[in-house]
């Protein structure tokens, strides 16, 4: 079970780098317009925004990765429960569907650390 954890942190650490490369460097470019259905004139004039958000999202990797590469299992549980949180309140706030792309897997992710530590 804690080989299965490790893989979802990793995919998850993997998403979330992908968001940062989509929000800070393809915002305004089709790629990024389209993943997030906005004009090109909303892009525009949300770009700093949306740059600051994938900087987050940066930092969401970094901790899953680091927990991944430290073996520390609060380390993941923390970064783990950061990630749900923030896709609960993206699904709540921004776009619904953020609540499958963030939140499940982070609730994914969670269910597997707590059920490896039982069983260790």
């Amino acid at each position: 079970m804690d080989l299965l954890a490790n893989i979802v942190i990793g995919l998850i650490a993997v998403l979330h780098i992908w968001i940062l490369v989509l929000e800070m460097f393809l915002w305004t470019h089709p790629v990024g317009r389209k993943t997030f259905g906005i004009t090109a004139q909303v892009a525009e004039d949300s770009k700093v925004l949306a740059a600051n958000q994938g900087l987050y999202n940066g930092f969401l990797a970094a901790g899953l990765i680091w927990g991944l590469l430290s073996g520390d299992w609060s380390v993941k549980v923390f970064f783990a429960a950061c990630v749900l949180v923030a896709g609960l309140y993206g699904g709540m706030t921004a776009k619904r569907s953020i609540l499958y792309i963030q939140a499940l897997p982070g609730v994914i992710a969670l269910a597997l650390l707590f059920g490896a530590k039982n069983f260790m």
